[in-house]
């Protein structure tokens, strides 16, 4: 019986970028943030939480409170519930990708990348590319609900752009922070009391109803919690008002929960790929 005896050899990859070197992150990130993208389009869950939900919340606070808020306050209710809801869709999305970062570490989906020859940095950085374009898309949707409902750019087209950026922005500090909590957690709920707190905020800021409607004690804190700066500064994008402040403060507090959990996130995801 004559036994074949060849070898299977693949044939050279040509023009292949270094492992390590710039151009391979760029093009493996990309990979990674397509493949999340993807994934996500394909989930209900994300669908769910990150566009049908605070479409159909920004609809019932419409309905149910939207002429009793502009009654007692004189200014449209429409110009703080949507950016209002844009946060809350960006911030349960994280909250639904960074469970699905810990089924991933669970599954052993993370180590069988971290095998790959791919750059180290492109699963992270991927992620967060995935992050702002889910977020952008999640702020086109809703806008375009606000705008069915009254919601105008009172200010022009170059503040509508700016507005856009500020959830994206404020998205993406939010982002790094679940992230890192997804990743040093463990078996610890760490994700899901962020969810439960995040739920407790959506009626505690300044696009909910006015500061000046809470009472006193609690005032400081719903004038100066992330979502209310960061509804203040899209407000003021949109109908008109105080830009510059609210504005820089969200900025604060974006780069700031970047700076924070930044290197806690590294840390986490490159040790949830080789342990997981």
């Amino acid at each position: 019986m004559h036994r074949n005896n060849t070898t299977l050899e693949f044939p050279a990859v040509d023009g292949a970028p270094a492992e390590n070197s710039t151009r391979a992150l760029a093009e493996h990130s990309l990979i990674q943030a397509k493949r999340l993208l993807t994934r996500w389009a394909r989930d209900p869950t994300t669908m769910i939480q990150a566009l049908l939900y605070p479409a159909l919340t920004l609809m019932m606070f419409r309905i149910v409170l939207g002429d009793t808020i502009t009654a007692a306050t004189g200014i449209p209710a429409i110009y703080g519930t949507v950016p209002m809801m844009i946060l809350v869709g960006s911030m349960f999305g994280s909250i639904v990708s960074a469970v699905g970062l810990k089924a991933e570490r669970a599954t052993g989906l993370l180590s069988r990348f971290w095998t790959l020859p791919m750059h180290r940095a492109s699963g992270l950085l991927g992620r967060m590319i995935a992050e702002a374009v889910r977020v952008l898309a999640t702020s086109l949707v809703i806008l375009s609900t606000g705008v069915v409902l009254g919601f105008r750019f009172d200010q022009g087209v170059l503040a509508g752009i700016s507005l856009l950026l500020i959830p994206v922005v404020f998205g993406m500090g939010f982002a790094v922070m679940v992230t890192a909590l997804a990743t040093i957690a463990g078996d610890a709920p760490l994700v899901e009391i962020v969810s439960i707190l995040c739920s407790l905020l959506m009626f505690f800021n300044s696009g909910f109803v006015p500061v000046m409607a809470y009472p006193t004690w609690l005032q400081p804190f719903v004038a100066n919690q992330p979502m209310s700066h960061a509804i203040d500064a899209m407000r003021g994008l949109s109908l008109g008002g105080p830009v510059l402040e609210p504005v820089m403060y969200t900025l604060a507090w974006s780069f700031g929960m970047m700076a924070v959990f930044a290197y806690p996130a590294i840390r986490g995801y490159r040790h949830a790929a080789e342990t997981g």
